[in-house]
């Protein structure tokens, strides 16, 4: 068996990470946020957003409830208008497959490396348990048959 040190392993996690961003889906991700970022409509929209957001913390900390649901409605409409704009909804729909995109790596990442473990010390990867934990199990239950 192969034995790797913590630095090979973020070695490749950097490989993989590089492979990651040379994907159709990050690549597209790269291209849509150049032009949300470029698109004045949007920087303006999404400042607006934002400092009303800070105005509604404020009114609410503030106890001031109508000048509050006034913001709040004012966040909405802008909010609206900024959802609207074609390259934010697409923009937005990409940032989500690329999410779900970096999950399943992740999640993959995750299942496949506990699978390793189960299967190295002997266990039964359909029951989700190490040999440990079944040779355990079988000596607590002839010690309980046997009281």
């Amino acid at each position: 068996m192969t034995m790797y040190s913590r630095t090979e392993v973020l070695d490749h996690a950097k490989e993989l990470a590089a492979m990651l961003s040379k994907t159709e889906e990050i690549e597209r991700f790269k291209e849509l946020e150049a032009k949300v970022n470029e698109n004045e409509k949007i920087q303006r929209l999404v400042t607006k957003i934002k400092t009303l957001q800070k105005q509604a913390v404020n009114l609410q900390a503030y106890e001031k409830k109508k000048a509050l649901e006034i913001v709040e409605a004012e966040i909405d409409k802008a909010q609206e208008e900024l959802d609207n704009i074609p390259v934010v909804a697409e923009f937005q729909e990409i940032q989500t497959v690329v999410n779900d995109v970096l999950q399943l790596v992740s999640g993959t990442i995750a299942r496949e490396v506990t699978n390793h473990v189960i299967k190295d010390t002997g266990g039964d990867i359909m029951e989700g348990k190490t040999g440990s934990k079944k040779e355990n199990e079988t000596s607590c239950e002839s010690e309980t048959v046997s009281e």
